[in-house]
């Protein structure tokens, strides 16, 4: 298994490293336009809460920068939509099992929308009123806006293979609650949101659990200097420059899609163990507006389902792939990912880095890795690696080089107050880039070995010593590799839940006096 790791360590965390500078939020120039199908972050890990060892977890967050007090619409999904989770257990770059999620939504008062009687006598009229709630919702139901959804399993092509109706407890329609309006609206809204966690059959599968609603956005990053260019000295070589204010998502919620299923369910068999796994959107081809715009019917939508958003490992699409091309890889498949290779093999972030840095950490050269063309990127963004996550030798004759997050279910979960936060590299062989769990460190991971630190020991048994050595590349390879790059902002298990849907209760809109 070490062997296997260092390998693991030697390309896949390379290339997520590159991905993972910013979270995925308004990552395309068209996806910016439609926010409610803007897939920020997508998490695939074994479950870590008690009892729950046998299952894995997936996390598609969507609606990316929600503030709190964002009424009074705030953050409803997109009724016209269709969300997927998509999972490929044999290599092929296909998906095998896909979960869709469709929302529909109405108005109070059985769909007519809650009225007040104002005035008296004959010029007393019902109108109605303006917000999505009108008194306490938690203590007694008050809402004027509901949304449900329906889930459906589909074995084989998204489109054309068996679909099969997901159920609960109340048949095949599952509730999902208002945002967090604030503490006057709702007096714990934790426990109001808690009431929508739901239990689940599954077809051919068997028993698991869903949640979809908002929550805080578990993602960390300095985002707003990283976006500057990187505005400020990336570097941290004792920990103490770590700092809560330097995260600018501390204060945004996310809204996330959470499905807690059977590990059998989504493995091909016990001998093929690793699962790749992603997350998209699409809407119908053709909308038109209806210029007599009404709640039921704001638009006309028909034609065939187009995939507008995707998201797999972190921040692909956002600071790997070009400006021009981001559009092309949202709506693309996995299977197609032939036609973004040079983005691997020749990365343009070390480069950037470089151009941004070099003064600053007293080279007198590029700092940039210098390996290029990036064979070991490829083995990592696009075909995991034998023994770790790709699809095992005699199962996977029809692999095809694919960007998705990479599961090995075979390995045990770790439990949350034993996580590290660097994941593989630091020895926890449940974390990033073995899936990605909530609490991983993904950017700080992110800006050391994109930077080469790689080419540098590591540590691989999570001892605190930095003693192993790849054995991928040389320390001169990367002459600033062994440097503590981080955004600065940290992050770690104790910053989420330690059991399902694993991300906190949203930030509340206002707070009590």
């Amino acid at each position: 298994m070490k062997t296997h790791v260092t390998l693991l360590l030697g390309a896949m965390t390379a290339l997520t490293a590159m991905n993972a500078v910013a979270s995925s939020h308004r990552e395309a120039p068209n996806v910016t336009r439609l926010p409610a199908i803007d897939s920020t972050d997508f998490y695939a890990f074994r479950s870590y809460e008690a009892g729950r060892e046998n299952y894995i977890t997936l996390v598609a967050n969507y609606i990316p920068l929600q503030d709190g007090y964002g009424g009074p619409n705030y953050f409803a999904m997109d009724p016209n939509a269709l969300y997927e989770i998509h999972i490929d257990n044999n290599g092929d770059a296909v998906e095998d099992i896909t979960f869709q999620f469709r929302f529909e939504q109405k108005l109070g008062a059985m769909g007519a929308g809650v009225a007040l009687p104002i005035g008296e006598g004959e010029n007393q009229k019902n109108v109605a009123i303006p917000l999505k709630n009108f008194g306490n919702v938690d203590n007694d139901d008050k809402a004027n806006f509901y949304e449900t959804y329906s889930i459906t399993k589909v074995t084989g092509d998204r489109r054309t293979g068996m679909a099969m109706a997901v159920t609960g407890d109340n048949g095949e329609t599952f509730a999902k609650p208002l945002d967090n309006i604030g503490e006057k609206s709702f007096a714990d809204y934790e426990a109001y949101a808690g009431g929508f966690v739901h239990n689940v059959t599954i077809p051919d599968c068997g028993t698991g659990k869903v949640f979809v609603g908002q929550r805080k956005d578990p993602f960390v990053v300095n985002l707003g200097k990283t976006f500057d260019l990187v505005n400020y000295t990336p570097l941290d070589a004792d920990g103490s420059a770590q700092d809560d204010a330097n995260d600018d998502l501390a204060d945004k919620n996310v809204t996330a899609i959470a499905l807690e299923v059977p590990i059998s369910c989504v493995v091909a068999n016990s001998e093929s163990p690793v699962i790749g796994a992603w997350t998209s959107a699409s809407q119908p081809q053709a909308r038109i507006l209806n210029p007599d715009a009404t709640f039921a019917k704001p638009e006309v939508n028909g034609g065939a389902w187009t995939q507008v958003s995707r998201l797999g490992m972190p921040l692909v699409n956002e600071v790997v792939i070009g400006l021009s091309d981001k559009d092309t890889f949202n709506a693309s498949e996995p299977k197609d990912d032939g036609q973004f290779a040079d983005y691997v093999t020749h990365p343009t972030l070390p480069a950037l880095l470089d151009i941004l840095f070099r003064d600053a950490v007293g080279a007198s050269d590029n700092i940039a890795p210098s390996n290029i063309p990036r064979t070991d990127l490829v083995t990592a963004f696009l075909t995991g690696f034998p023994g770790v996550n790709q699809v095992p030798t005699g199962t996977n004759e029809n692999l095809v080089a694919s960007e998705m997050a990479r599961l090995n279910t075979a390995i045990a979960a770790t439990a949350a107050a034993d996580q590290n936060a660097f994941g593989v590299v630091a020895g926890d062989l449940a974390g990033f880039p073995n899936g990605r769990r909530p609490g991983d460190d993904v950017v700080d991971i992110a800006l050391r070995v994109v930077m080469g630190a790689l080419c540098h020991p590591v540590d691989l048994d999570g001892d605190g010593a930095a003693s192993d050595d790849l054995g991928i590349c040389e320390p001169s390879d990367a002459p600033t590799g062994d440097q503590p790059f981080s955004d600065l902002a940290p992050i770690d298990a104790s910053y989420v839940d330690d059991a399902f849907p694993y991300l906190k209760a949203p930030l509340a809109g206002s707070l009590n006096p």
